[in-house]
């Protein structure tokens, strides 16, 4: 666990957030419930929990988030946030993971893109994108306070595609392929200090300041998306509202679909996206 260098981390961090321990676990079930779980027991201090290896570990809507030890960083921090409104949140923290991993020169194209309301992808020019990372969000009242949890998985190294794995490698994007030497450690201490910034952006102006940032990675504008509400089962991406909805124009009309109700797929694959991100 030297690797990970946690007293550099925490050294780093503690002045943005006061009381923040980082811990890094060998193994757990899944870096968000054990935070959950400690918050239900009274500890609300705020904590970076980093897992070499998760056996549980949960994506949005119920998925299972696959990780291999070595070829993955998973963490998730816990914190109160005092924002007047949460909406967007997750997409704010999209931003600062693909902005410290994939710092963009002006008129410079993306490598890492985002993909609403949760995923990071990796943009590879003529290839269907492919998977990079995702974020799950939980929240929990506690002490007088919101509590947030955020979850993150990112993909670090690639994994052999035998037998077993196959399944769980197809679409899967991993962080060498943009940089070729970093390891789970070294991506942790690029995300960790630039995320916390964000996380107190958001709370003082929640996610209309970083509409036109998010803008510049946003891989679903313009696509032709299916979701999974009956009354709106298809319509076209036009961009990310104030509160971090998705809109889209069905039938001339705008329509605007929020994270918790609603998940959607490119109906139409192009050279830029496959059907199944």
């Amino acid at each position: 666990m030297a690797a990970w260098r946690a007293e550099d981390l925490w050294q780093q961090l503690e002045p943005q957030l006061p009381g923040l321990t980082v811990e890094v676990l060998a193994e757990t079930g899944s870096t968000n419930t054990t935070l959950l779980e400690r918050i239900r027991q009274g500890d609300t201090a705020p904590c970076l929990l980093v897992a070499e290896a998760q056996t549980q570990g949960r994506g949005r809507l119920g998925r299972q988030w696959q990780s291999e030890p070595g070829a993955s960083l998973t963490f998730s921090l816990c914190l109160p946030v005092r924002a007047a409104d949460w909406s967007g949140l997750s997409l704010a923290v999209g931003l600062a993971l693909a902005e410290a991993l994939d710092p963009l020169s002006p008129g410079q194209a993306p490598r890492i893109g985002l993909k609403w309301p949760n995923d990071l992808m990796l943009i590879v020019p003529g290839e269907p994108m492919r998977k990079l990372g995702g974020i799950l969000i939980e929240s929990l009242p506690a002490g007088g306070q919101r509590m947030a949890i955020i979850g993150m998985g990112l993909n670090i190294a690639p994994v052999p595609v035998v037998d077993g794995m196959a399944a769980w490698s197809q679409g899967r994007a991993h962080l060498q392929a943009l940089h070729a030497q970093i390891d789970a450690p070294a991506a942790l201490h690029r995300v960790a200090a630039p995320l916390l910034a964000m996380l107190r952006a958001f709370e003082q102006g929640g996610f209309a300041p970083l509409r036109a940032r998010f803008a510049l990675r946003d891989v679903l504008l313009g696509q032709t998306l299916s979701t999974t509400l009956a009354e709106t089962p298809q319509g076209v991406a036009d961009g990310i509202d104030d509160d971090g909805a998705l809109v889209l124009r069905v039938a001339g009309r705008r329509v605007r679909l929020a994270s918790g109700e609603v998940s959607v797929r490119v109906a139409v694959p192009d050279a830029r996206q496959e059907s199944a991100c």
